[in-house]
């Protein structure tokens, strides 16, 4: 049986995101569960906002048809999302937004999400670790037809809650994030048989 494939990010542009440091941990878990992953930063994948007429003018840009790859050959998601104003950030909804577009008029515009499973976590300086922002998270997610499973975390205090090595200072944090990393390969695993 091959392994499953999992795409791991964090939902930021910023160079030293805590987020994508997250989505490394849990990531991390995943492996050890056995599931093959891949770690991206958004900030890799420059586009310009979605613009429909640009679409129409140019097509899909080459970097939002490289991320469509990628989304498109796994079968798991790992998100950590910061929260910019209780929402989550505008970079990870127009990644979704170019992701989701359709290249075919035959083919369906969700296609390279819907059937996906995630699991979803954020971290944030906040006292709520950027919780408010997994509730429209997992809304928006559902309603592209990606199940996203119920366990996830919020760590509050990013600032102190890393150390310099990128690893979170309570061990039990470190651990439950792994574990969610893990859920999401054993989840994927029990599919494919």
């Amino acid at each position: 049986m091959s392994k499953p494939r999992i795409l791991a990010f964090g939902g930021s542009l910023r160079r030293d995101s805590f987020n994508r440091k997250l989505a490394a941990i849990a990531a991390e878990g995943a492996r050890e569960a056995g599931a093959e992953v891949t770690l991206i930063e958004l900030r890799d994948f420059p586009m310009p906002l979605f613009d429909q007429d640009l679409e129409a003018e140019i097509g899909k840009p080459a970097e939002a048809r490289r991320l469509k790859e990628l989304f498109l050959s796994h079968q798991g998601l790992l998100i950590a999302s910061p929260e910019y104003n209780s929402g989550y950030s505008a970079a990870l909804k127009n990644a979704i937004d170019w992701v989701s577009r359709g290249d075919s008029p035959d083919e369906p515009p969700i296609s390279a999400l819907s059937g996906k499973i995630a699991v979803i976590m954020a971290t944030s300086p906040g006292g709520l670790g950027g919780l408010r922002g997994l509730i429209p998270l997992r809304m928006l997610l559902g309603n592209l037809g990606i199940t996203v499973l119920p366990d996830q975390i919020a760590i509050p205090s990013a600032y102190t809650a890393f150390g310099p090595d990128g690893r979170l200072v309570d061990p039990k944090q470190e651990a439950k994030v792994k574990t969610l990393g893990a859920a999401l390969a054993t989840h994927l695993r029990k599919l494919a048989t």
